[in-house]
This record gives structure tokens, sequence and C-alpha cells, in this order.
């Protein structure tokens, strides 16, 4: 019997296909009413005392960087085994990044490499919390407060994921989350910027929506509602749609029931994998609890290193392609952005440099795990793959 099972897909259902229709039959369709319900809820969940919906989490960084000052002949450090777009939004504000290497068993920043690469230049880390794993947070503000730098955490991948006790992108200066269809909930598109400092987030919901004094909502809600508000910065585009925010208040009434179904697949996993020596999966330290956005390994049938990396990459290609052709689908954990075209041009960074990076970056795989995954589905995924590793030895 042969099945079709994708990286990942969204959860909807009745509730969320009839929230979506509320906008569109009272015809407020931009950022309005349902957005601000959006960010009341998860600023609920998270326990963040400000929650600003932005169109991406893209956006939230460069938001965030933006209201923070961050700027041309800036330095801010961050790791380089995340997704482009963390270091993209630091060239977007004309700052130049610093790739700094990562724990090979949770795949995030190592702080020991952050406090290394500080400089005169530096204002801002960027730590990233990755697959549902926080970074190790409070070493990286400790750093941060001796040089008088802000953190501006990627938690796009963090929905529910929890650090000593707190959410996720509510310890640093401020978090930014995502809401692409791989992540727990989503929006289509979308983003949102968490931060306990009410002068940053106001900053940042100004800068959204074209640097504007007041928004729509707050406008038409009030009196002399013809009044266009203030323009005293230089603004952006960056709102979330109501459709899009009544699609977020929908997910967000479900999202302890699709973290209890993704972790449930996820320890099945565990399970098998315990008895597994080619695979291991990301580290969670301690007091943490993990969002599981992805389930992520290290391909490692040897101790991987920079002189074997490569052989052990071409096995791990095998072992996706056998599971591709079976109709699995698989994917890295992510990229190693100082090995991609444009910064390894720009910056002159060798892919070594960075070992562990590489190492990820090479040897990373992502194995199928959304909350509607059957047990049959999941059986399915661990009998190929097991004989695709049979077959790549």
């Amino acid at each position: 019997m042969s099945m079709k099972i994708p990286i990942s897909k969204p959860y909807f259902g009745d509730e969320e296909r009839a929230a979506i229709v509320e906008p569109l039959a009272t015809g407020w369709v931009v950022q309005g009413p349902k957005v601000a319900e959006f960010e009341r809820l998860f600023g609920l969940y998270t326990g963040a005392a400000n929650s600003v919906a932005t169109s991406s989490c893209t956006t939230a960084l460069h938001l965030s960087l933006v209201a923070l000052g961050v700027g041309p002949g800036d330095e801010v450090i961050l790791p380089s085994f995340t997704w482009v777009a963390t270091a993209n939004a630091v060239e977007m504000v004309g700052a130049r990044p610093v790739f700094v290497d990562i724990d090979l068993g949770t795949f995030n920043v190592d702080p020991d490499r952050v406090e290394a690469a500080v400089t005169a230049r530096t204002r801002a880390i960027v730590p990233v919390s990755l697959f549902g794993v926080s970074a190790d947070i409070d070493p990286v503000m400790q750093i941060a407060a001796r040089h008088g730098l802000k953190v501006v955490e990627d938690a796009a991948c963090a929905v529910g994921a929890w650090y000593h006790g707190r959410h996720a992108g509510t310890v640093a200066d401020v978090g930014c989350f995502s809401f692409h269809p791989r992540k727990a909930i989503t929006t289509g598109e979308g983003g949102m910027v968490t931060t306990a400092d009410m002068g940053l987030a106001q900053s940042v919901r100004s800068l959204r929506d074209h640097g504007a004094s007041r928004s729509d909502l707050s406008r038409h809600l009030g009196q002399h509602s013809y009044v266009l508000p203030e323009f005293d910065r230089v603004g952006y585009n960056y709102r979330m749609t109501d459709i899009q925010g009544a699609l977020g208040v929908a997910q967000m009434g479900r999202l302890e029931a699709i973290q209890a179904l993704r972790a449930e697949r996820a320890h099945a996993y565990d399970a098998w994998i315990g008895d597994v020596e080619w695979l291991r999966p990301q580290t969670l330290p301690p007091d943490c609890r993990h969002g599981y956005q992805s389930y992520v390994c290290l391909y490692r049938p040897a101790e991987p290193s920079l002189s074997n990396v490569e052989v052990l990459h071409e096995g791990r290609n095998e072992l996706m392609d056998s599971l591709e052709a079976a109709g699995i689908a698989t994917r890295p954990g992510t990229h190693a952005v100082h090995t991609l075209g444009f910064y390894r041009r720009k910056y002159g960074i060798q892919p070594e440099d960075l070992p562990n990076c590489l190492i990820a970056d090479r040897l990373t795989i992502a194995l199928p795990l959304y909350a509607q995954m059957t047990p049959a589905e999941q059986d399915y995924v661990l009998e190929n793959l097991s004989d695709a590793r049979v077959k790549a030895k």
C-alpha cells in the first residue's frame, strides 16, 4: 500500500470557514477588529504585554529592527543556521549580519559564540528559536546587558515553545512569530511582534501602517472619522488583513488541541528513534517545552565532521530520495545562510568557518508532522524510513 504524506499541512475546519466569511459579510477586510482580536488572544496565550500583527515574520523582524534604530554601519549578531529571512531583515535596514555558529544538539545559537562576536559596532542580537525549541535566551540577554545591546528573538517557529516557564518571544526585548502554513497555526502569511515595551509596540504599530499616528480602526470608531492621521515618520504597508485576522482568531481557539496532537506524533517518533543510532532528534534543554513546529533530526551514521560531511550528505540525500519515491515528503531542517549565493559573495565567509552550521545544513532531515497525521500514516513513514536506511547502507 502506498500513501502520499506531506511534510506538513494546516488544520482547518468549519470554524475557520465560518470565520473568514464574516469580514466578507461586513465589508471590513483590511486590518481591523479581527486583527485586534487575534492580537489580544495571542497576547493572552503567550503572556506578552503587547502583540502587534504584521504581514509576515520577515516584516515583523524588519519593523522591530527599524523601531530599535538599527541601521547602516551597525552590526547584528545572528546564527547562520536559520531561514534566510532572518539575515534578509538585517540587510533591509542596511546593517551587517554577523554570523555565528550553533549548538549541534539544539540547532540553536551557541551563546559563547555570541559573546565573542560583539564589537563596537554591534547594536543587536537575533537568536533564533528553531523548529519549536526556544533558544537559550537568558545568557544572550546577559551578554546584551553587559554590552548595551537589544535582543530580537526570531521566534518564527516557536508558537507553543516555552523557556523556563515563559513563552518563547517574551523574554527578549522583542519576539517575532510566523503564521506560515508550516507553523502550528496559520493565517496563510502573517506575523506577530511581541514586546513588553509599550513605546516600542506603538512604534511598530505606526511603522506597519505607513507611519500613521493612528489606525483606520481607531479613526473609524471615534468622532471626526474623516480626519486623516498624522505621518511623522516613513513607514511601510506591513498590515495583516482582517480575513487573515479572522482565520487567526479561529486557529487560536484550537491551538492547544493542535499542539497536543503534534506532540503525540512527535513522541511516537521519539520512541522509534530511541533505538536508532543513525538519527538523532533535536535536543530539548531542561525546563523547556517543545512547540513541535517541525520534527528535525541529524543524520549521523558516523560522527559528523568537516572531513566526512559531504559523504554523509550524499547518504542523507539518498535516504530522502527513497522516501520521496514512496510518496513521503521530507525537507532539510533549514539552510546555513553564510553558504548561500548573496551572502557568500558579499561577505566572503567560507562554509567551513561555521562548522556546526555547515553540518546542520548538510545533514538535517525534517520528518512529516501535522496534527491530522494518523498512526497508520506515521507507521508508513517509519517503515519506509527503516527500509530506506537499509538500502542506503
